[in-house]
């Protein structure tokens, strides 16, 4: 989840967390790519498009998060409970332990369990898989296993620690802390029961999580404004030094909360989202100017995607670490530029909406984020050649990749590149209809490689593209 740099900036490897973009991606320039004639004008298949947009699981978890900063902005005990109700038999819950990451370890940032609870609930015990100390997973086990459509509700207590200030998911300097994935992540793929992925020593995701309905509560000491995910209400009065703050979000894979001396501006786009920009006093982008931006943004993108996803979008300006780390219904913006803003916005309708296994197929959401930041002015042809042209598949996992820079250069750079190629190949009339196709039919699900497949199945130029990009391969596409 990082942002970039301007356009056609080479970067070796990406050195920091987060999603990024073409501007983060090392094309090989002595590189070819093959050419592709555009074919004629398709329209997607009827039978694989909805009429409408998805609705969200009326089944889908629901997740109750409560928050407590500590006076120092240094440490957050909470809690957080679930009602969870699997669609196959389970006698357990699996959490993933993001701050456990072990390149966050150096920064001192750590998640413990303090205590689990639950009618249900026998013990919990972490999982090694390959995170941190205490561990990467923090599993449930249950007295007795839960039938499908059957419902348990589990407690969890927890610490995270906040370390030092970077560009990451954590971090506190100056007036100033925020923390993302700083709770228990449920590691549920439905139909596809636990993701016991390993962490790997890239900084890119490894997560996946179904969309819940969410509740975010912050004590937060009084003088902190504090911006999160979901839709926010005014914040409590004072009360002995402190302010109670909440907010709710119907569809929230994750939720990510900072608290620091923002100022701030909101108003409602002409669709009726409301959006919320937060800036540090002194810092390179008063709250006005972020919202423009942010709301301009929206715009741009939803011209060729369709409706925004979320009722609400809020914008938290840090300091400048370089990039942005993207959250359902909220952006941790760790640098001013517009073009790094324009990535994660498109994130809320691809991870945000459309959810996908970020550890095995980590390019259903970081190239086509690439790809829509870059629709309305994509970079020169000679670097989105030099990217097609270069090795690696587009649809490996992450495990699949020897460093950060094959990772960025192919995931978000070769991917993005053959999104675009594809758009071109197929006509870009066809091919957004299509894209809106595959987003409303998957809307708050976990998307796969075949429902892109799919989806782009009356386009076989876009799909040509595809494969030879390793982006998609024959098991993929519809028989």
């Amino acid at each position: 989840m990082t942002g970039g740099r301007p356009l056609g900036a080479l970067v070796a490897v990406l050195l920091l967390a987060g999603c990024t973009s073409f501007a983060d991606a090392t094309p090989d320039p002595g590189a070819a790519a093959p050419t592709t004639a555009p074919a004629p004008p398709a329209v997607p298949d009827p039978t694989v498009c909805p009429a409408e947009r998805a609705a969200p699981d009326p089944a889908r978890p629901a997740i109750d998060y409560v928050f407590r900063l500590s006076d120092d902005l240094r440490t957050v005990t909470g809690s957080e409970t679930v009602v969870f109700t699997p669609d196959v038999p389970t006698d357990e819950l699996v959490f993933r332990l993001v701050p456990n990451a072990p390149e966050s370890a150096p920064a001192g940032h750590r998640l413990t369990v303090d205590r689990v609870s639950g009618s249900d609930v026998d013990d919990g015990a972490y999982e090694d898989a390959g995170g941190a100390a205490p561990g990467g997973l923090y599993v449930v086990r249950l007295s007795e296993e839960l039938d499908a459509g059957e419902s348990t509700e589990v407690r969890l207590d927890f610490t995270l620690t906040v370390g030092a200030g970077g560009f990451e998911r954590f971090g506190v300097t100056e007036g100033i802390t925020w923390w993302a994935s700083g709770a228990p992540l449920l590691a549920w793929e439905p139909g596809e029961e636990w993701a016991r992925d390993p962490f790997v020593g890239l900084t890119g995701e490894t997560a996946v999580s179904p969309a819940a309905d969410t509740t975010v509560t912050v004590s937060a000491p009084e003088a902190l404004t504090v911006l999160m995910s979901g839709r926010q209400v005014p914040p409590s009065e004072p009360r002995q030094g402190r302010r109670t703050w909440r907010s709710t979000e119907p569809v929230a894979r994750d939720v990510a909360v900072a608290a620091g001396l923002f100022g701030t501006a909101e108003r409602e786009t002409t669709g009726g989202v409301l959006v919320r920009a937060g800036a540090l006093a002194g810092g390179d982008l008063e709250p006005a100017q972020l919202l423009d931006d942010t709301i301009t943004a929206i715009a741009e993108l939803e011209e060729f995607l369709g409706p925004f996803p979320y009722g609400t979008l809020t914008v938290a300006l840090l300091p400048d670490y370089g990039g942005g780390i993207e959250y359902p219904s909220f952006i941790l913006q760790a640098t001013p530029s517009r073009e790094v803003l324009v990535h994660e916005v498109a994130h809320m309708w691809f991870y945000g909406m459309v959810g996908n296994s970020q550890f095995r197929d980590p390019w259903l959401d970081e190239a086509f984020a690439t790809w829509a930041e870059a629709v309305p002015g994509p970079p020169p042809a000679q670097v989105l050649d030099a990217l097609l042209g270069s090795d690696g598949a587009v649809g490996a996992a992450m495990d699949g990749f020897d460093g950060d820079g094959p990772y960025v250069r192919t995931v978000y750079g070769k991917g993005g590149a053959a999104l675009l190629a594809a758009r071109e190949a197929a006509g870009a009339e066809a091919f957004d209809a299509a894209v809106r196709c595959y987003l409303d039919a998957t809307a708050w699900s976990i998307a796969t490689p075949e429902d892109v497949g799919a989806a782009l199945a009356a386009l076989p130029a876009a799909v040509d593209v595809l494969v030879r990009a390793g982006a998609l391969d024959e098991d993929d596409l519809p028989r």
